[in-house]
């Protein structure tokens, strides 16, 4: 029975892991979509979410079905629960993958600024590297990790107060560029949020190895 249970096991986590990838690429599309205003690229990600969907709830399935049928050791019990409250995050950041391809939808055609945008390339680049991060310290059970994320998590924020600082500053100049900038500002805020959500992961890879539950926001905070 234990040797069913940690194939059970080994298959949930790796379905986890693939969540985990798509996801990070519906984060990659959903800004090319905006950068590159394109309509279809966007469109393609709404409706990819419902994948995404679709996978949290066979994840949940999944990991209910081995609790109630394997009855798992303490520890084992800890792998699910982690993996249950972390693909509920990703489908949360796949939400805002999507709300950043609506806002490409939405401001098709309107002024925009080509060094926000570039500085909006660069923020989905840390919050797709701190979610490759994540994904690594989840197969290896590497709590040691945290610190990195929390580290780009911070430059994360910062990138978002500049992009915010820029827009605002745009709005106040031209009122021509004010819906543009709403959109980068929303934008902005997607992808920070994103990187919170990804802070959360990594909480529950803590968990899953220690059995504690931290704050690593509140370790951010006082940075």
């Amino acid at each position: 029975m234990r040797g069913i249970f940690e194939d059970e096991l080994r298959r949930l986590l790796g379905r986890f892991t693939e969540m985990g990838i798509n996801v990070s690429e519906q984060i990659y599309r959903g800004t090319k979509s905006f950068i590159d205003h394109d309509r279809e690229l966007a469109t393609q990600v709404i409706e990819d979410d419902t994948n995404i969907n679709d996978e949290e709830i066979k994840l949940e399935d999944q990991a209910l079905n081995l609790m109630a049928l394997q009855q798992p050791v303490a520890t084992d019990f800890r792998q699910v629960i982690v993996v249950l409250k972390s693909s509920s995050e990703l489908e949360r950041i796949s939400d805002h993958a999507v709300g950043i391809a609506k806002e490409s939808i939405r401001l098709k055609g309107k002024l925009r600024d080509a060094k926000i945008e570039e500085e909006i390339a660069d923020m989905t680049n840390m919050v797709r590297s701190m979610l490759d991060l994540t994904l690594d310290a989840f197969v290896k059970k590497d709590s040691k990790l945290a610190d990195e994320v929390v580290n780009l998590n911070k430059q994360i924020d910062d990138r978002y107060r500049k992009i915010r600082q820029e827009s605002l500053d745009n709005m106040k100049t031209d009122s021509k560029m004010v819906s543009g900038n709403t959109g980068y500002l929303m934008v902005a805020s997607y992808l920070e949020r994103i990187g919170d959500h990804i802070t959360n992961v990594v909480e529950w890879i803590i968990y899953n190895e220690t059995g504690k539950i931290v704050e690593l926001s509140s370790e951010l905070d006082g940075q």
